[in-house]
């Protein structure tokens, strides 16, 4: 944003174009609990076999 300071602005109208550019506060969301997907899986292969098929299906 940009504001012009025009010469003979008085102090209040400087401050009141200055004021409009302070960055305004944004609300914090709230992060999600990621703690639910961890632990370990169990795989019925190999995980070299299962990463070399994901490979092999876009050729």
């Amino acid at each position: 944003m940009t504001v012009v300071i025009i010469q003979g602005m008085s102090k209040r109208q400087i401050e009141a174009a200055l004021k409009k550019l302070k960055p305004r506060r944004r609300k914090k969301r709230a992060l999600p609990d990621i703690r639910q997907f961890a632990g370990t899986i169990t795989l019925k292969e190999d995980p070299m076999e299962i990463q070399r098929k994901m490979r092999d299906e876009w050729r």
